[in-house]
């Protein structure tokens, strides 16, 4: 089977192959050996949670300042 990669960097992936790995949203993808491998992912919403947290590179002290404005008594 071919998947065609578009102008736009994007890839389609054949229907037979992703009936064959079951329903996901998202795969890991990374190149080894000259090819280009993906894995089906299946996030749950604690690793969305968990990931976008990471991403903002919060500290124990931001999340505490946070807490402590959020319960002031306007």
């Amino acid at each position: 089977m071919l998947a065609k990669l578009t102008s736009k960097n994007q890839l389609t992936l054949p229907k037979a192959i992703t009936e064959a790995v079951g329903a996901t949203d998202y795969f890991e993808v990374e190149a080894r050996n000259g090819q280009i491998v993906l894995t089906p992912v299946r996030i749950q919403r604690a690793d969305a949670v968990r990931a976008k947290l990471a991403e903002l590179d919060l500290t124990e002290k931001d999340i505490g300042e946070a807490v402590k404005w959020a319960r002031q008594t306007g």
